[in-house]
């Protein structure tokens, strides 16, 4: 299971980098989303994976029973997503905002306008 989620991470890290360096903003944004999701399974395939076993302390005993699943990297990859989503928003609209003012989604043509 590790070996083939570390293919899908290498895969988007691939696609998310070679999106980002087209000329288009539209596919660099594209490749910021890939490269979003890629960390985020980045972070959970490191943190470990443990199916089936929430962190819940049983009934009757102290602590935790061995193995159970650790929630802090969840709580960080939903922190994450949160954030992505709210700089995404933000990234959509400034590149809508470019478009409509240049009138083009072609990075080498938006280097030489001075609006």
């Amino acid at each position: 299971m590790d070996t083939v989620l570390a293919i899908v991470i290498g895969g988007l890290y691939a696609a998310g980098f070679y999106s980002m360096l087209r000329r288009s903003i539209v596919k660099l944004v594209i490749g910021f989303i890939l490269l979003l999701n890629a960390t985020n399974l980045l972070i959970f395939t490191a943190s470990g994976l443990t199916r089936g076993r929430p962190p819940l302390v049983i009934e009757g005993a102290e602590t935790l029973a061995q193995p159970y699943a650790d929630p802090l990297p969840q709580a960080l990859i939903l922190t994450a997503i949160v954030i992505g989503f709210g700089v995404l928003a933000f990234i959509l609209v400034l590149v809508h905002r470019a478009y409509q003012t240049i009138g083009t989604d072609d990075m080498d043509k938006m280097k030489g306008i001075d609006t």
